[in-house]
């Protein structure tokens, strides 16, 4: 099957059942989406040392069942935020690995023009507004995007939601609490999905937060929530599945906590040594790569498993080349925002 045709058993550009799912073919295609994002972020950590990347590069290594399991079921109509530790996200949401790549190293071709770097990549056309560096800063926006969806569903007939995915760290701010309290107020159709990965910065989520499990505060809101195992792609898929679901029905928002572990630091810049070494050995077994594709032993020769592994590290070593060799963009100045200007001219 072609990438293209694996791509539509995810569900682009239509609904998807959520009973029985997913399919075999939704797991083969989750699968080898998360293993392109993991060599992504291979590939980058490499880039940076390299010299090839401006600035820090947040990698979510260990985290790639929460990003592509929880975007499996949106269309493009479906408006997705996102946060500075995004590519699982935006690979999720359809937009191509070339254009991610040529972004990230800035340049013409990428998805932004070479404009936004690793943290802001956006595509209308995909329905993701992309990520920002304010922590947080994407679930009010999220909950803004679903009132105009909301608006449009009744006007036209249509179910659209907007979908949030946001940190442990964001969950401790201000804007996340109004935020869901006017989604529940307005049964508005949002999924909030955290992306429950126990730091904040170098912080543990015990320094932060006076309960373990932030979905219990869901209820305050009259808001449905769930807990999930972030690490098993299948679960997230569904309890997600559920919530967009529900939001289509017009019942109003969700949260599902994904409990899952930032395997490397909180980016490029982090030099480590506060993640005890006990519990990344723990964790490492749990590696959600390996997890889905030991859910697919039984149904798929490990031939093929091999066949499609091989595949997406292909796709993203292709794309790497491409965009090294991609020219660099060329700007233009603003007149009227220009820092000087001659009086009279």
């Amino acid at each position: 099957m072609s990438r293209q045709a694996r791509a539509m058993a995810l569900g682009a550009g239509r609904r998807v059942a959520m009973k029985n799912s997913p399919t075999v073919e939704e797991q083969l295609e989750m699968l080898r989406r998360m293993v392109a994002v993991r060599h992504l972020e291979e590939r980058l950590g490499e880039l940076h040392k390299a010299g090839k990347t401006r600035g820090p590069i947040h990698r979510c290594d260990g985290q790639e069942a929460i990003g592509i399991g929880a975007t499996a079921m949106l269309d493009d109509e479906d408006l997705l935020t996102s946060t500075h530790r995004g590519h699982a996200h935006y690979v999720g949401k359809g937009v191509g690995m070339h254009p991610i790549v040529a972004e990230i190293l800035g340049r013409a071709t990428g998805a932004c023009a070479g404009r936004a770097g690793h943290m802001l990549i956006a595509d209308m056309q995909k329905g993701l507004l992309g990520g920002n560096a304010i922590v947080g800063g994407g679930i009010p926006a999220a909950t803004g995007f679903a009132v105009s969806l909301q608006m449009k569903n009744r006007a036209d007939g249509g179910q659209r939601v907007a979908m949030c995915i946001f940190g442990d760290g964001a969950a401790q701010t201000g804007i996340c609490h109004e935020s869901m309290n006017i989604a529940a107020l307005w049964k508005l159709p949002v999924v909030f999905v955290l992306e429950h990965n126990q730091y904040g910065l170098t912080a543990h989520h015990s320094t932060q937060s006076s309960v373990p499990d932030l979905s219990i505060r869901a209820a305050g809101y009259g808001m449905p929530s769930e807990i999930v195992d972030g690490n098993d792609v299948i679960a997230v898929h569904r309890a997600v599945g559920a919530a967009v679901e529900r939001a289509r029905r017009g019942e109003g928002p969700s949260l599902v906590e994904a409990k899952t572990y930032r395997m490397v630091g909180f980016s490029t810049s982090d030099v480590g040594g506060y993640q005890k070494d006990e519990d990344l050995a723990i964790w490492r077994e749990r590696d959600p790569i390996v997890l889905a594709r030991a859910m697919l032993a039984d149904s798929i020769p490990a031939g093929r498993l091999d066949e499609i592994v091989a595949e997406a590290r292909a796709e993203v070593d292709a794309a790497v080349e491409q965009a090294l060799n991609d020219p660099l963009p060329t700007f233009t100045d603003h007149a009227p925002s220009a820092p000087y200007t001659i009086a009279g001219a």
